[in-house]
């Protein structure tokens, strides 16, 4: 981890500050121009954003005569991206007309007052209607205006290797029923395949949200029914704690680790563990079971840097399947990210309406397809053109009838937080699982400031 002394944090932001200062003069800068900042890859030659919006700044220019598009990449960690951004946010010198906002941080955005609602707009875009509701909620604040437009969604399960399944004697159309049949296929690969990771669950704090997201909630969310939340809950508006479904989704995370069906501990722990997974272990046929997004492929397309044209014949994919296999039998996660309009943005017209030639059906669809996301779009999500566009693509659609939005109010990055010390602690053997359960009960009551109901 980072050093935490008060002294580091304060000069690191008084730097991003003044960098962010000097390289921005403002959205006010010109009435005539609207500056969109976005997240740019920190792999140098993954350009899909990039060659995306520039091909949109092309469109507008030519659709808005006289108007101009700057487009402000900023190149950064998912957690450097947040902080950049959000020193951006605070001031009409430094804040862009248009940001790419992910839904995981866009309530503290929101509660911060850095975003203006955009539900005037939308009461006048006829497209707006075509957005499935669930997608549209995620960028919905308490107050229930709306703050952001998406432009997709993102889908999770499981992605198996053919190569190592034929090797281990196990079926290449693979579906389990439930937790059980996921360990047992690990333990076969295990046995059979020598110098394989079985099976891979993010964990830890250097994973970050993926671990929260891509690890503990594939399981927590497939403990209950499907028909509640089992992290927050709604009528009370608390967040729950003391449920079995986080033991036993915790004993998961244990098993894994402590039985050796995952990487080892220290590779799990590395914050550049993904990258290793998808750009080595995955097209090396080193890895069992991977238990990840709808988005990999857009590393391994042409142009990607990581090319691997074969990885949908040796790749198959299967839906995390509930613990007991219970209904709805299988369950997903969904976050993705959203254009939303800073409060202090001095074009948020043009702003909106960068947005309006983004989310044409056309150009939507383009970026779906180019991004490996998922439609928000109803008239996209049913178009074959889509559907058939890419291998895997219609898999992951049709899990959008069955997945869930994290609750991601105000609280929810700090007691994402809580969630990635307690899969740490049970992954490394630190803490017993009901020591971890504790641990988690406690840190949840202070970051939410007591707002917990047991179950």
């Amino acid at each position: 981890m980072r050093p935490t002394a008060v002294s580091i944090v304060a000069l690191a932001l008084v730097t991003a500050a003044a960098s962010l200062t000097a390289c921005s003069g403002g959205s006010g800068s010109s009435p005539d121009t609207v500056k969109v900042s976005f997240k740019q890859s920190m792999d140098n030659s993954v350009k899909v954003t990039d060659t995306y919006l520039a091909d949109i700044k092309k469109q507008f220019e030519k659709e808005y005569p006289g108007k101009k598009v700057e487009l402000v990449p900023i190149k950064a960690s998912d957690a450097d991206y947040y902080t950049k951004l959000q020193q951006m946010l605070r001031s009409p010198r430094t804040a862009p007309d248009l940001v790419y906002e992910d839904t995981f941080l866009i309530n503290s955005d929101i509660t911060s007052g850095y975003l203006k609602p955009l539900d005037s707009y939308l009461a006048k875009w006829p497209d707006w209607g075509q957005f499935i509701d669930t997608a549209k909620s995620a960028a919905r604040g308490e107050d229930g205006k709306t703050y952001g437009v998406p432009d997709g969604t993102d889908t999770r399960g499981l992605w198996f290797d053919k190569r190592v399944f034929e090797k281990a004697g196990l079926p290449t159309d693979w579906q389990p029923k439930n937790w059980d049949d996921v360990l047992a296929a690990a333990r076969t690969i295990k046995k059979k395949v020598p110098g394989v990771t079985p099976l891979n669950v993010y964990t830890g704090k250097a994973a970050g949200e993926t671990a929260s997201m891509q690890g503990f909630e594939m399981l927590l969310y497939g403990t209950n029914d499907g028909t509640g939340d089992p992290l927050y809950d709604k009528t009370s508006k608390k967040w729950i704690a003391g449920s079995q479904g986080f033991k036993d989704a915790l004993s998961f995370v244990e098993t894994v680790y402590k039985d050796k069906l995952g990487p080892d501990v220290s590779d799990a722990l590395d914050p550049n563990y993904r990258n290793t997974v998808w750009g080595e272990l995955m097209p090396q046929g080193k890895l069992g079971i991977n238990l990840d997004g709808s988005w990999l492929p857009q590393n391994w397309l042409q142009g990607s840097g990581h090319e691997w044209p074969d990885w949908s014949t040796q790749l198959g994919l299967a839906y995390m399947p509930t613990q007991h296999g219970q209904a709805p039998g299988k369950v997903s996660m969904s976050g993705g990210w959203t254009w939303a309009v800073p409060a202090k943005a001095g074009n948020p017209d043009l702003a909106f309406d960068f947005i309006k030639t983004m989310q044409t059906k056309a150009n939507a669809q383009k970026w779906y397809i180019a991004n490996s996301g998922i439609a928000v779009r109803k008239d996209v999500a049913s178009d074959p053109s889509y559907t058939s566009a890419q291998p895997g693509i219609k898999f992951f659609t049709d899990l959008v009838a069955s997945t869930h939005y994290r609750p991601a109010y105000t609280a929810y990055p700090k007691v994402s937080t809580a969630i990635q010390e307690a899969m740490e602690s049970v992954t490394t053997g630190d803490a017993s699982v009901d020591k971890a359960a504790r641990t988690y009960d406690s840190n949840l009551k202070d970051v939410t400031d007591g707002q917990v109901v047991t179950r």
